[in-house]
């Protein structure tokens, strides 16, 4: 940088050259200069908790008397800018960084500071905006707040659109018949509906399991400063900051941590949420790899549903048309999957009092969350909802698979039942014909009226039980 082009700020260490125009000071340039590790910084919700946290934490100083009204306010008006994304591009800082989250500590109080002084309040980033707090209990909270206001504004209502719009999808296709599979081989009949309704079932039990996440994701470390045992802040602080949030979020369940020592230690709560996570990815995967299969075609696939059309396949095969969110979503799936193994190891790295893996945790739940919830409506909305079945199809696939002969193992025994299903396969015909050249329609233990009603395909998929 060139003289114009900085300026000096310094820091407990010495002075530092700081971007002319940043609003960021000394200790967050030393942290851009020493992790300019992958150019991904802190997901945007987070610094917005950030924002809410600091807010919070002035509000609460300000009604306890520790911090005169006009600094208070000139700090929360900042922090309420930067909770509203105004001042993103001032978050510079690698998310590879110190594993407590100093760097974004400071990097927030730093600007928060800047911005009240252009506004004509001078405030310390230490002594005024970061009073009553540590970066070890404050970045674990705005992570906690945003992981939880993204579990509850964010992820939940997506999956419900995902699983309204499978439910509804297998009410319309109650009796649409289908041959079963089972090891991706033909197998007794089903209905349409009834696989959608597993479907739906499976997005249900996720967003169940996400759901019983949240009393313990929300529990706040704030108000343990250093090590959990609240040095230099009041005792009621963590219980007002976390009153403050709710406010500002609309959170209710946030909530002051049962014990400081557990929430600054340990990140137990982002595991157990990364994992209800995956558990969603992995039923995810399943549907959307089934309706990829049904959909497969036009001509030398299964050809049993048409999927929307959304865009052109092939830059070279004219018209074609891929299975683009059916690919989107397994992906997606796969991405939690693997962000959910870091975070697992993350969750392992609390040696005594600090958990240090936290900035690289809180960008794989924010990230999984973000994914996972704009998957599940796109899904739901451009995919499922325009779904069109091939009624014929599906029926005649299932008219003509051996496995249908299952119904006739009380008639005429498994092995003879085996005996017409080969039989039908040899020579290409229905499993009908097969029983009638085999000469098992006696006329005594099978009429045709009764073979008939045996290989009636809905009746096998006992659609008045589901």
């Amino acid at each position: 940088m060139t003289e114009q082009q900085y300026r000096i700020e310094h820091d407990t260490m010495g002075e530092v050259k700081v971007p002319v125009d940043a609003l960021w000071r000394a200790q967050t340039q030393r942290a851009v200069e020493n992790f300019p590790i992958s150019g991904r910084g802190l997901e945007d919700q987070q610094i917005r908790a950030l924002g809410l946290l600091k807010a919070a934490c002035a509000q609460v100083n300000k009604d306890l008397g520790k911090l005169d009204a006009e600094k208070a306010d000139a700090i929360i008006a900042a922090a309420k800018e930067i909770a509203d994304g105004k001042h993103n591009d001032q978050f510079p800082i690698d998310v590879f960084q110190t594993g407590s989250g100093t760097s974004s500590n400071m990097n927030t109080n730093e600007v928060i500071a800047s911005i009240a002084k252009a506004n004509g309040v001078e405030v310390h980033p230490n002594d005024d905006v970061n009073m009553g707090q540590s970066s070890n209990d404050t970045f674990p909270t705005a992570t906690h707040v945003a992981a939880t206001e993204a579990a509850v504004q964010d992820l939940i209502p997506g999956l419900e659109v995902l699983q309204k719009s499978l439910a509804a999808k297998a009410d319309e296709w109650h009796e649409v018949v289908k041959s079963g599979r089972t090891h991706l081989m033909d197998a007794t009949p089903v209905t349409l509906g009834q696989e959608f309704s597993g479907y739906a079932r499976q997005i249900e039990l996720g967003i169940q399991r996400v759901q019983g996440t949240v009393e313990r994701l929300g529990e706040l470390a704030i108000g343990g400063t250093a090590v959990g045992t609240g040095i230099n802040t009041p005792a009621e602080f963590g219980g007002k900051v976390t009153e403050e949030l709710k406010k500002l979020t609309g959170v209710d369940a946030l909530s002051e941590a049962a014990n400081h020592f557990e929430a600054q230690a340990n990140r137990d709560a982002l595991v157990e949420f990364s994992g209800a996570m995956r558990s969603v990815a992995v039923s995810f995967y399943k549907i959307a790899n089934d309706i990829r299969l049904m959909g497969s075609g036009p001509l030398a696939g299964f050809g049993e549903i048409h999927l929307p059309d959304l865009q052109p396949g092939s830059s070279i095969m004219p018209g074609k048309v891929n299975p683009v969110l059916c690919e989107t979503a397994t992906q997606v799936s796969a991405q939690i999957i693997g962000n959910d193994a870091a975070i697992a190891f993350g969750g392992t790295q609390g040696q005594f009092e600090l958990n240090v893996f936290i900035p690289m945790m809180a960008r794989n739940v924010l990230e999984s969350s973000r994914l996972l919830a704009n998957t599940a409506r796109q899904f739901a909305t451009k995919l499922v909802d325009g779904i069109e079945p091939d009624v014929e199809r599906m029926r005649g696939l299932a008219e003509s698979s051996p496995s249908i002969v299952t119904p006739l193992n009380s008639a005429i025994g498994y092995e003879n039942a085996a005996k017409v299903a080969k039989h039908a396969i040899k020579e290409g015909i229905t499993i009908r014909q097969a029983v009638i050249d085999l000469g098992f329609v006696d006329g005594e233990k099978l009429t045709e009226e009764e073979l008939d009603k045996r290989l009636d395909v809905l009746s096998m998929a006992n659609t008045d039980r589901n």
